[in-house]
């Protein structure tokens, strides 16, 4: 199931019985992609291999997904909302990851998670 998490703009998923997840499966990731988004990811999420039905095909096979580590976390909030996400949060998120992946690219050392919170500091102080 996908859950929204207080103070956070990006969803959780975690394993709950009778629940699914719509989302997209990607073929062709290279080990190198792979680990680009290991990376921004980062340690909220925990990577692992789910069984997975395609809609147009019926077709089943194994995926990766990326799982909330935390099934405790007390900032999980109810069901997360694609529009609402795309209404309010897209936009932050799109600008979070560009600078993250420019940060990768210079081969500097700072995480996603330390890039949104300070992206999220200067907006406040806007």
């Amino acid at each position: 199931k996908r859950f929204s998490i207080e103070g956070r703009i990006y969803p959780a998923i975690l394993p709950v019985e009778n629940t699914q997840v719509t989302g997209r499966v990607l073929l062709g990731i290279t080990d190198s992609e792979l680990d680009l988004l290991d990376k921004v990811e980062d340690v909220e999420y925990e990577r692992s291999t789910v069984n997975v039905s395609l809609i147009d095909t019926l077709k089943k096979m194994q995926a990766y997904t990326y799982v909330w580590v935390d099934k405790n976390d007390p900032r999980l909030d109810g069901e997360w909302n694609f529009e609402d996400w795309k209404r309010l949060h897209m936009n932050d998120l799109l600008k979070i990851t560009t600078v993250f992946m420019e940060e990768i690219e210079g081969m500097g050392s700072k995480s996603r998670m330390d890039i949104s919170e300070s992206f999220f500091q200067q907006k406040a102080e806007e």
